[in-house]
């Protein structure tokens, strides 16, 4: 990596966040058919794109292979034709969604005849700092022009060529729908130094942080930003199979949650079993597993279960893989899945097979998480399955926003009164 002189480099990013925030004023007012054209045209021009978007892709991945990255690394820096495709689709679908911007959330009238309503609007300027995913591009640029946002895209070093194919299609399909391509603006160094200037704000520019990424990443973002961020520090997330789970439905599960994608914040890296069902189920969990190839790391039933399973430590319990692998624990029951997800996990994604609904019910009222699922793949945890169209992250914080932060999530709300002569008596 060069870095840049300081001066010079503190001057390019203050440029990116002046233009991205007289930018954020006019997208802000841009009518929905107008940023909807735009998001087709976007949609186009990366369907367009794909053989040169695939070539610059190509030259990120063997540098990543030179630099001996793992398989779930190469994993998620991947495109394939079929992934640009998504990507594409995404933009038609979020151009698909209700615009948020305007929306009426609620609206009353006071004693003294004062209209008051609450209105939609966007936040400003999303400062996106990411890494080795590329579509990220895609989905942060859309979601943020649906939301009347401008962003400022910064991904990670090792996705630069294939982030800069992408956002130039992403510009072509602005400048088709005569919007200023500074609403969505990439980073072009890779000068880390840039990072810590978006966690500044640029000078006020930058109205809210999004982080996408890997622990340290997102752990350096919550410690030195100094404006809000949407974030989750990691996603340790787990399936727990109860007593009264179908065995078959707990098998695809298990093998879906884990092994569609193993790199993702929605992958399953702990898997619990009550061990009420341990003689019908846990041998054919395991085994399904290996047989996929997953290492699985259990606990002395696992082990017992099926001779190839790993030896579990503490530390596989409060680990979030983002590969092949997977925790095995088995419980006494509910309460102590519950202890165990409450002591281990990250408030991401968790979910329950069960056949018993009330204790269904039970694990989705008392377990902490953003999403919490029945009889479902953990896999589900993203913001196009859950009908957003995409996302720009999954947020696991309390405030603002919580789960897949969609078009809604990145508006915030302003009231608009209306009077005839009112005034306040002293």
């Amino acid at each position: 990596m060069v870095r840049e002189h300081g001066t010079e480099l503190t001057a390019q990013m203050t440029a990116l966040g002046k233009a991205a925030k007289e930018a954020s004023a006019a997208l802000a007012l841009i009518p929905a058919d107008q940023k909807n054209q735009a998001l087709n045209e976007m949609a186009k021009a990366i369907r367009s794109a794909s053989a040169q978007i695939q070539s610059e892709n190509a030259k990120d991945l063997a540098e990543a292979r030179a630099a001996g990255r793992p398989d779930a690394f190469i994993d998620r820096l991947t495109l394939t034709e079929a992934r640009i495709g998504a990507m594409a689709q995404g933009l038609d679908e979020i151009a698909d969604l209700a615009d948020p911007v305007g929306e009426t959330i609620a609206s009353w009238t006071q004693p003294n005849g004062l209209e008051i309503s609450r209105i939609r609007v966007p936040l400003g300027v999303i400062g996106m700092i990411y890494e080795s995913r590329p579509n990220v591009t895609a989905d942060a640029g859309g979601l943020c022009l649906k939301s009347g946002n401008a962003v400022i895209l910064r991904g990670g070093s090792e996705a630069i060529h294939s982030n800069r194919a992408i956002h130039a299609a992403l510009m072509r399909g602005l400048r088709e729908a005569d919007i200023d391509p500074n609403a969505v603006q990439l980073v072009q160094t890779t000068d880390r130094d840039a990072v810590g200037m978006m966690l500044a704000g640029l000078d006020g520019a930058i109205d809210v942080i999004v982080p996408r990424g890997g622990k340290s990443l997102v752990a350096r973002v919550q410690d030195e930003a100094r404006v809000p961020v949407f974030a989750h520090l990691d996603g340790n997330c787990h399936l727990y199979v109860h007593s009264s789970a179908d065995p078959d439905m707990a098998r695809a599960i298990a093998v879906n949650a884990k092994m569609r994608r193993t790199g993702i914040c929605g992958a399953a890296e702990t898997l619990l079993v009550d061990e009420a069902c341990v003689p019908t189920h846990l041998a054919i969990l395991v085994g399904a597993l290996i047989g996929e190839g997953c290492e699985v790391r259990g606990d002395a039933a696992a082990q017992e279960a099926d001779s190839r399973v790993k030896p579990a430590v503490e530390e596989d319990w409060a680990t979030e893989y983002l590969d092949a692998i997977i925790a095995v624990k088995t419980v006494s029951g509910l309460d102590e899945a519950l202890a165990h997800i409450e002591g281990y996990g990250s408030h991401h994604t968790d979910a329950i097979i069960a056949d018993d609904l009330k204790a269904a019910q039970r694990f989705l009222r008392e377990v902490d998480s953003a999403i919490v699922l029945h009889n479902a793949s953990t896999q589900f945890a993203d913001g196009g399955q859950f009908g957003m169209g995409a996302e720009i992250g999954i947020a696991t914080g309390r405030f603002h926003a919580r789960g897949p932060v969609g078009v809604e999530q990145l508006t915030t709300f302003k009231y608009c009164v209306y009077g005839n002569g009112q005034v306040r008596p002293a």
